[in-house]
């Protein structure tokens, strides 16, 4: 049977979801989830996307992501290309590590986004094995649980790189971003209550939680106004898609950041980390390939391109003044 054509245009907004082939697991241990989340961020400079949601569970994977452009297929094949091998070659396998093709759900919709997400981020407590657990496990084990992006949502953990928090934020708190996290938490947990009695003791935690009565009220209002909007409205906070940016506007930015020229990011000194935040931003931003990276800022060829980004990405995940870096440099180009 022939497949089924795949969808993809410009700002399309995916459920994609994957698992081991024969349902095997896909993660041994922690190194191959941190390894897998690092192969993520690294596709992500290559071909970039905006990254809402991520749950790593042992034999399959959830992502919400949007694609700004219609390149969806080339992102997931560079990716479970890039893990497979390194699985295979840490485990000293070999064969297909996942199951057939990917899924790909095309996301439409605030109603189907909200539950989308808390069904992403309760899944390392949902299943057969907690249908008898208490609630209070429960809720801690969700948690504690540290391969999702439920925790950086929620505030215990920084955001982690690559992964947009604020849209889903902003769109379950009615467009306000004060306890923003709060009301997500309330939000997602209310989907451990498997009866009314635990749904209303949630609900009074969530309350206490956030402080005094007058704060528990304008939160409560907040929910109201949250699904209200729901009804009424595009999910337009995912939709901020404006093409990539022209090269020279990048080059300026990342010249400004680091406080420098566009001529000295084109200058070729050794081990000079400016033409590796140019490379980055270029390919990130501008939606270069690494050969057209190379020619705008006259490097030899697309191999030096990504020795350049393996730099940097390096620094990324070491140095905290280029994340810094990093960070001003997504802050201006979005």
């Amino acid at each position: 049977m022939a497949r089924s054509l795949r969808l993809q245009f410009e700002g399309a907004l995916y459920h994609v979801m994957f698992r081991g082939n024969e349902r095997r697991a896909i993660f041994r241990d922690d190194p191959d989830r941190q390894r897998f989340l690092e192969r993520l961020r690294e596709t992500q400079t290559w071909r970039p996307v905006r990254l809402f949601l991520a749950c790593l569970m042992p034999n399959h994977v959830h992502l919400l992501l949007e694609t700004p452009q219609p390149h969806l297929s080339a992102f997931m094949g560079r990716l479970l290309t890039a893990y497979a091998g390194d699985f295979n070659r840490r485990h000293r396998r070999a064969g297909h590590l996942t199951q057939g093709r990917f899924k790909a759900q095309l996301v439409e919709g605030d109603t189907y986004l909200l539950k989308l997400s808390r069904y992403i981020h309760l899944n390392p407590v949902q299943g057969t094995k907690w249908a008898e657990v208490p609630l209070a496990e429960r809720q801690h084990a969700l948690r504690e649980y540290r391969w999702s992006s439920y925790r950086s949502y929620i505030g215990l953990e920084p955001v982690w790189e690559g992964l947009e928090c604020e849209p889903l934020l902003a769109l379950v708190a009615g467009g306000r971003t004060r306890d923003a996290r709060a009301v997500y938490q309330a939000y997602v947990e209310a989907g451990l209550a498997q009866n009314d009695e635990e749904f209303a003791s949630l609900y009074r935690a969530a309350r206490l939680s956030l402080g005094s009565s007058e704060h528990a009220q304008a939160v409560r209002e907040r929910h109201e106004e949250a699904r209200r909007r729901i009804k009424r409205q595009e999910d337009v906070a995912f939709r901020r898609t404006a093409g990539w940016r022209p090269p020279e506007d990048v080059l300026k930015v990342v010249a400004q950041v680091l406080r420098t020229t566009v001529d000295e990011l084109r200058r070729r000194r050794r081990h000079s980390t400016l033409r590796s935040a140019a490379t980055w931003a270029l390919c990130r931003y501008a939606g270069l390939t690494q050969r057209a990276a190379a020619d705008a800022l006259g490097i030899g060829t697309g191999a030096a391109v990504s020795r350049q980004m393996r730099r940097w990405q390096a620094g990324l995940e070491s140095d905290a003044s280029v994340r810094r870096v990093a960070e001003e440099i997504a802050r201006q180009l979005r």
